[in-house]
């Protein structure tokens, strides 16, 4: 195996290991003592096990899903319609059924999370393309589950607790560095443990999944106090609900400028990461060389785990609106370097004919042709494990500003409609991805990163001038108003 994935492997985990020292040392965003600490330990302590356990069920379906589809015997196009079918389940189905955890209640929508994605893994034993449709469909809703009934429950709970706003940072970054970063690790361990070790067969790591997945069901039926964000309306119909919560919704997204500008930049970043997620292996290998995907995989989630290290270290030392604009700069400036090499490559006609030359040489003496990452792929893989840096950033303070600023009774609404956009846009790519050059679709992900970039600037200058006239207040106002770069450091005094 090539040196160079072990060193960026080893590099990042002693800066994780260096990131989580600091954060010892400093102490963190939670200071204090008595029974409400107590409190919010326990809290923190049950929500970031059970993001684990539901995160460890999505981690250990993602490195075989593909593999799986290809097992049955489809090709390409019928397993990119699977994927989009996915996304636009996602986009339609998730978004009305995430939507009515508001109303219904969010422990009750975590826990059809839990159903629908285990019902979306037993799909997964037939090989028949319906069926299969099927489990894609009942995966898009669970996704969408996902990332907006497990927050809004914490929120809810956090501040009807009355615990301090700034813990919740402290929340979001350990259910992040947990879930995205160690589960994702073990997950994939586990799953080639099933499949290549033990010959269980692709299907193995969906049934392990589920065994993951109902083991967080019982946790949250058995811990979780039920929250709702609509305590009105009780007689109205489904339809109804749906009617009202979604013009709420929009209201609020019109009528605050802040909430609006938290969507765009929301969709825009995932927007772009999930785009990355399709595109970096043949960015890597666009002549064929071969790629460890497994040590790839484990540098990208350490380099997660840092960022999410990471997060923890700046929401305590500044406020996270002052921050987050480098965050989708330096994001931009990561995923623009396969455009850059591109430019650099076209300047050079000559090459790929050079290149398959030297090959057919070799195939000629009778070597065997494998090809390791080349120069360009080794940096481009620099630059892509900064951006999983910068993801790990992202997840913790984007769910901190939402916290703050989004309306408790539509909260569940309205974040399922921030992902419609990201939804809508994915399918596109995955339905077009073969009509345009690979350096085409990294330099569109870092406009949208640059535009992010931009929206954030205006949304710091807005929090600064303070909220609109009818705009729902933050949930805190910062005691360090004057210099908002010094947030979190009067602890220390």
């Amino acid at each position: 195996m090539e040196q160079v994935y072990w060193v960026i492997f080893g590099v990042l985990a002693f800066i994780v290991g260096c990131l989580v020292l600091t954060q010892a040392k400093e102490g963190g965003l939670v200071s204090g003592a008595g029974s409400q600490l107590q409190a919010f330990f326990a809290l923190r302590n049950n929500y970031v096990f059970v993001y684990a356990l539901m995160m460890a069920g999505d981690w250990l379906q993602g490195p075989y899903v593909y593999a799986l589809y290809q097992h049955y015997g489809y090709d390409v196009k019928d397993i990119g319609r699977l994927f989009i079918a996915g996304f636009g389940s996602s986009m339609i189905f998730g978004t009305v059924v995430g939507s009515l955890a508001d109303k219904h209640g969010r422990k009750k929508a975590a826990l059809l999370y839990v159903v629908t994605y285990a019902a979306s893994c037993a799909t997964k034993h037939s090989p028949d393309y319906g069926v299969l449709m099927i489990g894609r469909l009942l995966g898009g809703i669970a996704t969408s589950l996902l990332f907006s009934a497990f927050e809004s429950w914490l929120v809810a709970e956090h501040f009807s607790r009355g615990f301090d706003e700034k813990w919740l940072g402290d929340t979001f970054s350990k259910a992040v560095f947990v879930g995205n970063g160690l589960m994702a690790i073990l997950a994939g361990l586990v799953a080639s443990y099933l499949v290549d070790s033990l010959k269980l067969g692709p299907v193995a790591p969906f049934d392990a999944a589920i065994l993951v997945l109902l083991a967080g069901g019982a946790v949250i039926y058995a811990t979780w106090p039920e929250n709702y964000g609509d305590h009105a309306h009780a007689a109205e119909g489904v339809v109804d609900v749906l009617r009202r919560q979604f013009a709420v919704a929009f209201g609020a997204i019109i009528g605050d400028q802040r909430i609006a500008l938290l969507g765009a930049m929301q969709s825009l970043f995932e927007a772009s990461m999930y785009t990355f997620v399709f595109l970096w292996t043949p960015a890597l290998a666009p002549a064929g060389e071969k790629i460890y995907h497994g040590m790839v995989f484990a540098c990208f989630m350490t380099a997660s785990m840092a960022g999410s290290s990471l997060s923890g270290i700046l929401m305590k030392r500044y406020k996270v609106e002052t921050y987050m604009k480098y965050v989708f700069g330096l994001s931009a400036m990561a995923l623009a370097v396969p455009f850059l090499f591109h430019v650099n490559i076209a300047d050079q006609p000559s090459s790929d004919s050079h290149r398959r030359t030297l090959l057919a040489a070799e195939l000629a003496a009778g070597k065997e042709v494998v090809r390791g990452l080349s120069l360009q792929g080794q940096m481009q893989l620099v630059a892509f494990c900064v951006f999983e840096v910068l993801v790990g950033v992202f997840w913790p303070s984007m769910m901190t500003m939402r916290a703050r600023f989004i309306p408790e009774e539509t909260r569940s609404t309205i974040i399922n409609v921030f992902r419609i956009p990201l939804n809508f846009f994915v399918c596109v790519v995955l339905y077009n991805v073969h009509l345009f050059p690979l350096s085409s679709m990294f330099a569109l992900c870092a406009t949208f990163l640059a535009i992010a970039c931009l929206l954030q600037i205006r949304l710091e200058r807005l929090i600064r001038a303070g909220p609109p006239p009818g705009a729902a207040p933050a949930k805190s106002a910062p005691a360090e108003e004057e210099n908002p770069l010094l947030a979190g450091t009067a602890e220390k005094a």
